[in-house]
């Protein structure tokens, strides 16, 4: 199975360009896609990417990862309807280390390798260039009329606040991304998400018009989940691939909680294990939905990719110990068990509050864990609020110090999924 094939049956082409699929066939080929430093970590949106680079390196070519510290200075119009806040210079310089630093972890960069990643950041390219060598050099050779046609442009010309002249630019810079790859890195193949398709396609134009060369591309689908919600995103914001941001537990319940739908699709994407090995997953989990064998194969798939083994173990820790027996009463966990739980929010509480007794829904709203009285009154009526897996369902109930754990800890769970400990002293 060649690459194409293989991602073509994981869900992962939408666009092609004519003759990518001779060109990969026929030598290595080194291909890029850039990564955008607007943090100081990926979130998993960025893992379709890395994932491309990965299986173009398993399938013996060359993979370039490109890190945007130029076109970060100008930002993407791509997918946006609203131009977004400029970093300084400072900031942006310390999310290139950090984006660098993660993308390391993911490919392989052995110089004795034929086909070593390498990385590359456009600004060393970007910043000797004058306004002038540059609208001379790059501008004169593409068209407004054929920028002004591309999707993503036009879009936001006919917005109500309409595009800057730098974020016009953009296509035309990452376009001579593309080129300077092609010409200084034999770089032949752009790959990316759907959105970026029209500024790809201005690279291969450059390269044409400007080398009489040769350039070619794909680009992926855009991950979208099943129920319409945006794919990455939870109540506590994006899920990233930083385990400071996101604990390996954290990570792990993502995958997990994935609907059946979404878990078909993405056990595919997100995962390289065989076609073999996902349809007897498939076949498994039709029989016996309950028993989540889909979820928690890509759970652990993708948890063991980003965090490694000691991470899904981590995550493993965490999640036995708050789920593996519902009915065991919280007193049943030590001290240990509950200080070592990873990626739960914990909170601290004044203890004479405690000492004095305060209702149930003060305590939520003053811990943090919900936002308001009001917010913290309506769950407890509707059964949503537990404290140390005893349910709760009066805005009345009191807390006291006799219900403190080990006379420190109160466990509060929110639905079926969130867990808080607050430590009370």
């Amino acid at each position: 199975m060649d690459l194409i094939e293989e991602l073509t049956w994981r869900g992962m082409i939408q666009d092609i360009m004519p003759g990518t699929r001779e060109q990969l066939a026929k030598e290595r080929t080194a291909g890029y896609i850039g990564f955008d430093p607007t943090a100081d970590s990926l979130h998993i949106g960025s893992l379709v990417p890395i994932l491309l680079l990965v299986h173009l390196q398993k399938a013996g070519h060359k993979p370039i990862a490109l890190v945007g510290g130029a076109t970060g200075m100008v930002g993407d119009p791509s997918g946006k309807s609203e131009e977004r806040n400029l970093l300084s210079e400072e900031t942006l310089n310390h999310n290139l280390a950090c984006v660098q630093r993660q993308l390391e972890k993911y490919l392989d960069f052995s110089p004795s390798l034929p086909n070593a990643a390498e990385m590359a950041n456009n600004y060393d390219w970007f910043r000797n260039m004058t306004f002038l060598q540059f609208i001379r050099d790059v501008g004169k050779h593409i068209t407004v009329n054929y920028m002004s046609a591309k999707d993503s442009v036009r879009r936001r010309l006919d917005s109500e606040n309409g595009m800057s002249f730098t974020e016009f630019t953009y296509q035309l810079v990452q376009g001579y991304d593309f080129y300077w790859l092609y010409t200084h890195k034999q770089c032949k193949l752009q790959m990316g998400g759907s959105d970026q398709w029209g500024n790809i396609t201005t690279g291969t134009e450059l390269i044409r018009r400007k080398s009489s060369g040769e350039a070619f591309a794909f680009t992926c689908p855009l991950i979208t989940k099943a129920d319409g919600g945006k794919f990455g995103k939870t109540e506590k914001g994006n899920v990233w691939l930083d385990p400071d941001k996101t604990s390996p537990y954290q990570f792990y319940q993502f995958w997990l909680n994935a609907t059946d739908a979404d878990a078909e699709k993405w056990i595919r994407i997100f995962t390289f294990l065989s076609r073999d090995s996902i349809e007897a997953l498939l076949v498994q989990q039709r029989a016996d939905p309950g028993a989540r064998a889909l979820q928690k194969s890509l759970a652990r798939e993708v948890t063991e990719f980003v965090h490694g083994q000691a991470g899904y173990q981590s995550a493993i820790a965490t999640t036995e110990k708050i789920f593996a027996d519902q009915s065991a009463p919280a007193e049943s966990l030590s001290v240990e068990d509950l200080e070592s739980i990873e990626g739960i929010a914990k909170f601290d509480f004044p203890a004479d509050k405690i000492g004095a007794g305060i209702d149930v829904v003060s305590f939520l709203a003053e811990c943090g864990i919900l936002p308001s009285k009001g917010e913290a009154r309506k769950l407890v009526q509707n059964g949503g609020i537990s404290i140390n897996r005893r349910k709760i369902d009066s805005p009345q109930f009191s807390l006291t110090g006799d219900l403190l754990l080990h006379q420190k800890y109160i466990l509060v769970q929110k639905g079926k999924k969130n867990y808080y400990l607050v430590r009370v002293g």
